[in-house]
């Protein structure tokens, strides 16, 4: 079984440059206080290590 880790957006895209909303969609995130859980890939945690501040890793399991 794959590691999957859970995240939740914690912080709002408005007045953020553009690569960090493209960040945020790209990681399944657009509206406040959603949650995903995705595959913990080196590229994931690249993209949550490039909008600390707007995401929050609430689980890792696996």
């Amino acid at each position: 079984m794959a590691k999957t880790i859970v995240i939740k957006q914690i912080g709002s895209p408005i007045r953020r440059p553009e690569k960090q909303r493209q960040t945020l969609i790209g990681l399944g995130l657009n509206k406040m206080h959603r949650v995903r859980e995705l595959e913990d890939t080196p590229a994931v945690r690249g993209m949550i290590n490039k909008i600390p501040h707007m995401v929050e890793i609430l689980e890792e399991k696996g």
